[in-house]
């Protein structure tokens, strides 16, 4: 099928609904794009970032990828890190995983996989980093959420120690890093208390100076 009739079908009725409750909605949006969260979520159809905070469009500014993962070398990822912080100055930066993550299970199997092995090297990194902690829980299931929370963590601290953000602390801008998980199994999210609003609150290892 060359037409997907039934998308289109319900982009229509869905704007439809939208312009019933707000005539007004998208002739505001498109003036302009004023979020004042940056979401960098997994890839899983299972977990929209506006639908899950309730928010409508043009709230959350979204970048997404395989197990929600920020690469000091990912332009794209570090690209819309800067767009959102310098440009249209987010309060927040949200890295949202969730739980039972196929990239995360997939990182663990080690197995290969093809070209996304490289990618998940990244997660057997985080792995690697807590592998006594991981390594003493026996049961699977329970071994793979905890390292989904902890690869949100380890996100958390790789959006601070960017330029990016160190700048906008170091100027003043207000500016707060969360790491959060969602569970597909009720649809609640869990703040996993990885929250930082200054350079002052990451290892000096990283810390630039600008």
């Amino acid at each position: 099928m060359r037409i997907l009739k039934n998308l289109f079908d319900s982009n229509r009725s869905w704007a439809e609904r939208i312009k019933e409750s707000d005539p007004e909605f998208f002739v505001k949006l498109s003036r302009q794009q004023n979020p004042e969260y940056l979401w960098i979520g997994c890839s899983d159809s299972r977990v929209p970032s506006n639908q899950i905070v309730d928010l409508l469009p043009g709230e959350i500014f979204v970048h997404r990828n395989i197990a929600n993962v920020v690469i000091h070398t990912d332009l794209n990822c570090l690209s819309v890190i800067q767009y959102a912080v310098d440009v249209l100055k987010v309060k927040h930066i949200i890295v949202c995983g969730h739980y039972g993550c196929g990239g995360i299970k997939a990182a663990m199997e080690k197995k290969t996989f093809g070209l996304i092995d490289t990618w998940l090297r990244h997660i057997m990194d985080v792995y690697r980093h807590h592998q006594e902690r991981l390594d003493a829980i026996a049961d699977e299931t329970e071994r793979l959420n905890l390292l989904c929370e902890l690869n949100v963590i380890e996100q958390v601290a790789n959006v601070c120690h960017t330029p990016i953000v160190q700048k906008a602390w170091e100027s003043g801008q207000e500016l707060t890093v969360h790491g959060w998980i969602y569970s597909i199994e009720d649809g609640i999210l869990k703040d996993l208390n990885a929250c930082v609003t200054s350079a002052d609150e990451i290892s000096e290892t990283y810390r630039v100076k600008l």
